[in-house]
């Protein structure tokens, strides 16, 4: 029995293969320019790296912001639910899921069996998602993979004060023009957004173990300056963080076929 999960966001499309016994491949690409380019290519580089065809697949659940256009799917769930049980099966004792994705954040809570318990999400404004870091990354000549290195060299953050993206850039721009130190610029552009996501935290009751899912997750300058906002530490996952969505779309395919009991 062959499952996958395929989650297409903002930014970024990942696809998870699994079959009972666990994880058989996993991709991550860029968005293409329509949900189904995305979708199928994802797909396809995944099934390539099983050595596997569509035809082998049993069953797949779509999931993100763009799972009601994927074709070969034939169920979907909510991002948030996916995050849930993907966090849950990767780690039992998680209870908080901080999903930083490219365009929204949200917190999730689950109970001891992986059942959403509530959450809250911001997608009113790009500040403190991944889409904002990148435009900010940019605006200092880094790749987004550079910008979190770079932060992680300074525990002198520049103070950002505008909680909207265009104006954090103009921020940005003047640190530059008065030749503040690039690695104090890139940890005050990692701060800002932690800052954001702690702000939001306070809105709900969040619970320990907790861990951060979504493309922001591997952004070492984010995690760290999120880490001292909470004062909480974070469990990191034995699945890619990124694809944690994928992954719980695969095991929702899997207990519809199974008729697994579960959330």
């Amino acid at each position: 029995m062959i499952v996958a999960g395929c989650d297409v966001g903002s930014l970024t499309a990942k696809a998870f293969i699994m079959n009972e016994k666990g994880k058989i491949a996993g991709e991550i690409i860029r968005v293409r320019s329509t949900t189904i380019d995305s979708a199928t290519e994802v797909m396809e580089k995944a099934l390539a790296s099983a050595k596997l065809r569509f035809s082998d697949l049993d069953y797949c659940c779509s999931t993100g912001y763009g799972r009601y256009e994927i074709p070969f799917a034939q169920m979907n769930m909510s991002e948030i639910s996916c995050h849930g049980l993907g966090a849950f099966r990767a780690d039992q004792s998680i209870r908080t899921i901080i999903d930083i994705g490219g365009q929204d954040c949200k917190i999730i809570l689950i109970d001891a069996e992986g059942n959403v318990l509530d959450f809250i999400m911001n997608d009113k404004c790009a500040a403190g998602t991944g889409r904002s870091l990148e435009i900010l990354a940019k605006t200092i000549g880094l790749d987004l993979e550079e910008l979190g290195d770079l932060a992680i060299k300074s525990k002198k953050p520049i103070n950002i004060t505008n909680k909207c993206s265009i104006f954090m850039e103009l921020e940005v721009l003047n640190n530059l023009y008065t030749r503040k130190k690039l690695k104090h610029i890139a940890c005050g552009i990692a701060d800002a957004v932690a800052k954001r996501v702690a702000y939001l935290a306070k809105a709900i009751d969040i619970e320990d173990n907790i861990c951060i899912t979504g493309g922001v997750s591997k952004n070492p300058g984010v995690v760290r300056q999120l880490a001292y906002h909470m004062n909480s530490s974070f469990t990191s996952l034995p699945v890619d963080p990124q694809i944690i969505g994928a992954f719980g779309a695969a095991f929702y395919a899997m207990q519809k076929l199974t008729m697994e009991p579960g959330p």
